[in-house]
């Protein structure tokens, strides 16, 4: 007898509130393969598609308009049973820090749960550009941090590893363009230093006209063919293209999980442990 599956289920999901295969494989840390492997199992399931390509991304079909509230209400409630089953005693202080930029909602997914399954922990949650992270938890104003790092320091853990690769938009032309317009990520960010200091080695002239400090930021002016950019290769979609403009690969970002130097307190080791979990770290 043909089931619906619950993993599937949050795949359609993703894949539906992103509106894109891609950007929703993105958001599971799936690859855009596995991702569209499973809605084929789910309309093959349904006998039926539950989305069609529309310009440059996919739409919900009628079947999959009345699936989604069901898949909502779904894994809504398996994931509050399991925060009620699993719940426990644990209390303290635990002060947060995740980047704006990242994996938002995943990240968000994970503290609304912690603070769920343990309502007495005192959670401070700091959201903000990472880059500054590294100097909070050496002076002690954060417990726990994820943070994005050229280079990780000595014995940090590293929950994912992305290359980065400039983009332009499919559905303009901007290489031919001298000055070449690019669009950069705010100052307080090493991907800026990484792509201007590639595009000097290269001899590359250009001029920078947009500026941000969030990843869909950069991404919306790429897209809209105002600029070229230096992004993550999971933002590639079916929008954005790579291209090589500095003539050569460009650095591998590491996404990082730092602790505070000292003793790790238990709503320390349980958040570290979530945070692994989700990122399939364990």
């Amino acid at each position: 007898m043909a089931q619906l599956d619950s993993d599937i289920l949050r795949t359609f999901l993703a894949v539906a509130e992103a509106g894109s295969v891609t950007q929703g494989a993105a958001r599971i840390f799936r690859s855009q393969s596995a991702a569209s492997l499973q809605i084929g199992k789910l309309e093959a399931t349904l006998g039926q598609p539950v989305f069609e390509r529309h310009g440059r991304g996919v739409i919900l079909t009628d079947a999959g308009e009345r699936l989604l509230p069901v898949a909502r209400e779904v894994t809504g409630k398996l994931d509050a049973a399991l925060r009620e089953l699993t719940s426990d005693d644990l209390d303290g202080r635990l002060r947060l820090g995740i980047p704006d930029d990242q994996s938002k909602e995943t990240l968000s997914g994970i503290v609304g749960a912690f603070a769920q399954s343990h309502p007495r922990v005192d959670l401070e949650v700091t959201c903000a550009m990472s880059a500054g992270f590294p100097d909070a938890l050496t002076s002690g104003a954060l417990d726990l941090a994820i943070y994005e790092a050229a280079h990780p320091p000595p014995g940090a853990e590293v929950l994912r590893r992305e290359r980065t690769c400039w983009m332009v938009s499919r559905h303009h032309d901007l290489l031919a363009r001298d000055p070449l317009p690019i669009a950069l990520f705010d100052r307080d960010c090493w991907w800026r230093d990484a792509a201007l200091d590639a595009l000097r080695a290269a001899g590359r002239p250009f001029r920078i006209v947009y500026s941000s400090q969030s990843v869909a930021g950069v991404a919306a002016a790429i897209e809209a063919g105002i600029a070229a950019g230096l992004l993550g290769e999971t933002s590639l979609s079916e929008n954005l293209r790579q291209v090589d403009l500095s003539g050569g690969p460009m650095p591998v970002s590491n996404l990082v999980l730092g602790l505070r130097p000292g003793t790790v307190t238990p709503p320390i080791e349980a958040m570290r442990q979530a945070i692994r979990k989700a990122f399939g770290a364990e």
